[in-house]
């Protein structure tokens, strides 16, 4: 079966007014700052489990292990190539801001200064003569008051305009000196950028050259029976830790609100959403959820999206990042939880972007498509669970 489905669309998530007033205060960006700690500690914890499956799993020499270094390396500097992409575009906006600041101030201090100059001249023309001729002229007291006042006033004016300057020559000093300050962070951030695209092509460099040394070992490997089953109960047992550490009190802590409403699901938790969601990615279905993989008996657990390497990934919907790194079989994995038992599951890629603890809203690109873990083609493998049973992605799809 082959069948094409669009990409969700990006979507912000806009909490109920009860989750806004408890979460506002202990979110920022997209971790639980306020429990820096505890996070740590889990994932701390996460990685200390996948260690220990690794060291009791059956095999001790799949060709696709050679892999895990290069390709977590690539994954990690293309986050940070993301990152750095981002502080770069709000340093630039933040400089053009600054920039219309300065010119604004420079015009308003060259209109008071003519302005300025212009009173100065004709005071040092007339003011005395001016004073003179009011009080030997006019007979008139009361003129003379009036026009004394009207002397004074434009005293006062011209008071407030070099005020006025004052402020104006302070003000663009301050907005200067940032300027200057953003210039400097804008250089840091390019050459950062730099050497981070440098360490890039050396991994991806590294990992051409191991997967030729190792291809045809993957090719044999591919295609045994024994391999994809242990594959599968590896993932099986990560996901069923998962849920029992997430079960558990402590770890509960960090994920307060057992459900993450998505406002483009009109506020519904995620076991209501059967029949609204849409997959992750632009591409091809390759297989049937429950059958058979070719040339064994291992059945299909999930959806392989067949499609271009550097597709964005997208979380289905609202959740929380449980698992972000390369597990044997799937490469680089992405698990979120959404709460009551449910989590998705992204393998295969070439870039995680989030990490542990990271909360989404439905729509976050949360990686980029690969062929990490040894697999031929490119694409994005992709699993629904429910209390760490597989459920059928195709049932839970909106109707096109």
């Amino acid at each position: 079966m082959r069948r094409k489905y669009g990409a969700m669309p990006v979507g912000y998530c806009a909490l109920r007014l009860l989750s806004l007033v408890i979460c506002s205060l202990t979110l920022t960006g997209t971790v639980y700052a306020s429990q820096p700690e505890e996070l740590e500690n889990l994932r701390k914890r996460i990685a200390a489990m996948q260690r220990e499956m690794d060291k009791t799993s059956e095999s001790k020499s799949e060709a696709a292990d050679a892999l895990r270094g290069s390709e977590r390396a690539i994954s990690d500097s293309n986050r940070k190539l993301a990152e750095l992409a981002e502080q770069q575009r709000v340093a630039d906006k933040k400089l053009n801001e600054l920039q219309e600041q300065e010119r604004r101030l420079t015009g308003s201090m060259a209109e008071q200064q003519a302005l300025l100059g212009r009173l100065l001249y004709q005071q040092y023309l007339g003011e005395k003569q001016e004073y003179l001729k009011l009080l030997l002229n006019s007979h008139d007291p009361n003129q003379v008051f009036r026009d004394l006042q009207y002397y004074k006033y434009i005293a006062r004016g011209r008071a407030t305009w070099l005020a006025a300057l004052h402020d104006d020559i302070t003000a663009l000093n301050t907005v200067s000196t940032a300027a200057r300050e953003q210039r400097a962070e804008l250089k840091s951030l390019r050459a950062e950028q730099s050497a981070q695209k440098k360490a890039l092509e050396k991994e991806q460099h590294a990992r051409q050259r191991v997967l030729g040394k190792i291809s045809q070992q993957l090719r044999q490997q591919r295609r045994e029976i024994n391999r994809l089953q242990r594959d599968e109960n590896r993932l099986a047992q990560l996901v069923d830790k998962l849920t029992k550490m997430l079960a558990q009190p402590k770890t509960n802590s960090l994920f307060r609100n057992d459900n993450l409403p998505d406002d483009r699901f009109d506020g519904n938790p995620f076991d209501q959403l059967k029949g609204k969601l849409t997959l992750p990615v632009r591409g091809e279905v390759a297989n049937q959820f429950g059958a058979p993989r070719p040339d064994s008996t291992v059945l299909w657990k999930g959806l392989f999206l067949r499609t271009s390497s550097g597709q964005a990934v997208k979380a289905i919907a609202a959740g929380r990042v449980v698992f972000a790194d390369w597990l044997r079989g799937f490469g680089n994995l992405l698990i979120i939880d959404h709460g009551k038992g449910y989590m998705s599951l992204y393998g295969n890629n070439e870039t995680l972007y989030k990490q542990v603890g990271d909360v989404l809203h439905g729509g976050d690109i949360v990686a980029a498509v690969g062929n990490s873990g040894g697999n031929e083609n490119s694409g994005l493998y992709f699993e629904l669970r429910h209390e760490s049973k597989p459920l059928d992605p195709m049932k839970w799809l909106a109707a096109k």
